[in-house]
């Protein structure tokens, strides 16, 4: 049974669950697409927005600002995280490194046969977002699969030092696959992580590396 001091204040789950609220609508917005990075977030806009108070979107700010998604600015505010060349370039080259790791871990690992049902999953959720044009679940899908590829190497902590490097990354893949989608078949994204499953599935590491390294992630930022 439950002890008195572990029961919160009905007040304090209700303002848990505002902060909830507020940090995953500003976090869809802003890995979507639909904040862009360095717009300014206006705590007062925020809070007539969602029609709530002040604290719940001050903490939903701060638990963005620890995930590398805003930046507060001193005497500025808050801002959508805005990344440098230099901030880029430095992330996809940690990003390529830990996967092509991972990928030789996997291929090693499977003894040659890896076991490529989650990513064949991820995929699925990526076609279907492609085809219905929904850019939150088409970026979401794209970071679940490449999740998915670090996670099948079978090392937690190449997971948890991976994790913030995609979701840093995240924030600029929306923008890639909308620029992508201008000049290019919603579809062909899709079709290049299939690519890159069925080399993976193939248990070739130096293929599936040569196919990493070719995967276009980069194509529409320069």
């Amino acid at each position: 049974m439950a002890s008195p001091t572990d029961v919160q204040p009905e007040g304090e789950l209700a303002s848990l669950s505002l902060v909830d609220l507020a940090l995953s609508r500003l976090r869809a917005e802003i890995l979507s697409g639909a904040l862009e990075p360095g717009e300014r977030l206006v705590e007062e806009q925020l809070t007539r927005r969602f029609g709530i108070s002040r604290a719940p979107v001050r903490e939903a700010l701060r638990l963005l600002a620890e995930q590398g998604l805003v930046d507060h600015l001193p005497r500025r505010g808050v801002r959508v995280t805005t990344l440098s060349e230099r901030d880029f370039d430095e992330l996809f080259a940690v990003r390529d490194a830990l996967e092509q790791f991972a990928i030789g871990e996997l291929i090693s690992n499977s003894k040659g046969q890896p076991d490529v049902t989650m990513l064949a999953a991820e995929l699925q959720q990526m076609s279907a977002a492609a085809e219905t044009g929904d850019r939150l679940a088409a970026s979401q899908a794209h970071r679940a699969f490449h999740l998915a590829l670090v996670g099948l190497a079978g090392s937690r902590q190449l997971t948890l030092t991976y994790e913030p490097v995609i979701l840093k990354l995240q924030l600029y893949m929306a923008a890639n696959l909308r620029r992508e989608a201008d000049e290019r078949s919603p579809s062909d994204g899709a079709l290049r992580h299939r690519r890159l499953l069925e080399v993976i599935a193939a248990g070739d590491p130096e293929l599936a590396r040569l196919e990493l390294a070719h995967h276009g992630s980069r194509s529409f930022f320069h």
